[in-house]
């Protein structure tokens, strides 16, 4: 279990760090493309936008094969994208290349969580589907920041020629070390039936609206750094390590939380993110303050996405696949919105320490849907189609 669970948590590093590392690559981006920074910005909305409504098409179509043989090739996928992105010699070409590599994304953490939740018993779940994301938090401690340093130095190119050797280990890894897993049979009526169930989209507007709030000032984080607080690159690579540790801390600590009482994880969590979205403009003139903020902000952002895959999965027994691709496509999508939300923020002509008041607005939001997902939680839904009871995941079988 431990070996499947590391090729899951590779592939998750590699994805997780070419979605990212373009924040803090945009100013280079931009420079090397003759375009303006919200400009740029649009290859971050492109990625993201393709994730949710790219990801459940490539989904739909893996549905019938083996979960194993459907994670491999999505991680060609991956591969293929990154390499035409590294080729790019224009906007247009880069926007193509990053459409093509969002396609595994969805795919891949959908099918990851599943195969990953059924690898433990069901007391574990949370934690088990926590551990394939934590190659998502060293993507942010490690992967971003070394790839932003990287494309620093040799150039942008370099950071996603990098990542080429990364999908080969987690390919192999894949292959060698997961075990097989039969999807169940496919009907498309059950399954988006399944998807009405008010529980399962209130998980969805809550990944959407909690992604929006992070990319509405993650996104440009990097000319934030440098233009108030006045960070040279070496600064920028730093604070990203600091938002790194904080999410890797949310993380492994949500994952915990998530398993004993998952909405009030959620709903507090997001408190916390308003309280600390409304100090940060207060902070970003001071170095550490700012440093701090945006630890402490990556903590409790992220302490929610292992209780929201682990709600959706739970909340859409009979679609999982399907509705646990949607949940990360709400998230991009909300990544799209919210890399727009600021662009539209800064090209009405305010300032950089507008973008995090914008972003508590919105985790107001977020706080109001999640008060709602814990009282309906409270009542009973006795329609069939949306009468969930306890049951295991099929068992995987190796070979």
């Amino acid at each position: 279990m431990r070996k499947s669970i590391l090729a899951l948590t590779i592939a998750a590093f590699g994805i997780g760090t070419s979605e990212y590392v373009i924040m803090g690559l945009l100013p280079d981006l931009a420079r090397s493309f003759h375009i303006s920074i919200p400009k740029a910005g649009i290859i971050v909305s492109a990625y993201a936008l393709s994730v949710t409504f790219g990801s459940p098409l490539v989904a739909l179509v893996l549905s019938r094969q083996e979960r194993r043989r459907s994670l491999v090739i999505l991680m060609s996928i991956f591969l293929l994208g990154n390499l035409c992105c590294a080729l790019s010699s224009g906007f247009a070409l880069m926007l193509a290349a990053r459409i093509l590599t969002a396609l595994c994304h969805g795919a891949f953490f959908g099918t990851g969580s599943i195969v990953a939740a059924n690898l433990v018993p069901k007391e574990k779940r949370v934690q088990a589907i926590t551990m394939m994301f934590s190659g998502l938090t060293l993507a942010n401690v490690l992967g971003v920041p070394a790839g932003t340093a990287l494309g620093h130095v040799f150039g942008w190119r370099s950071t996603f020629l990098a990542l080429i050797p990364i999908g080969l280990i987690a390919m192999i890894g894949l292959l060698f070390w997961v075990p097989r897993q039969q999807s169940e049979p496919v009907h498309l009526g059950h399954e988006f039936r399944t998807l009405l169930n008010p529980k399962v989209l209130l998980v969805l507007a809550l990944s959407t609206l909690s992604s929006v709030s992070l990319f509405t000032v993650f996104t440009y984080i990097a000319p934030t750094l440098s233009v108030v607080t006045h960070l040279p690159e070496r600064g920028i690579t730093w604070v990203l390590v600091l938002f790194g540790i904080g999410i890797t801390v949310g993380i492994l600590i949500g994952g915990r939380l998530g398993d004993w009482r998952q909405m009030a994880t959620i709903f507090w969590g997001f408190v916390l993110v308003v309280l600390i979205l409304l100090v940060m403009p207060l902070t970003m003139a001071h170095t550490a303050a700012m440093g701090a903020c945006v630890l402490i902000w990556g903590m409790f952002h992220f302490g929610a996405a292992a209780p929201l895959q682990a709600r959706i999965v739970e909340k859409a027994r009979r679609a999982p696949n399907l509705a646990s691709t949607l949940n990360q496509g709400a998230f991009n999508l909300g990544n799209a919105l919210g890399a727009s939300l600021g662009g539209i923020v800064l090209a009405a002509g305010y300032s950089y320490r507008t973008l995090p008041l914008t972003a508590a607005l919105v985790a107001g939001i977020v706080l109001v849907l999640a008060f709602i997902a814990i009282r309906l939680d409270s009542t009973r839904i006795t329609d069939p189609d949306f009468a969930f009871h306890e049951e295991r995941f099929p068992i995987a079988h190796r070979g």
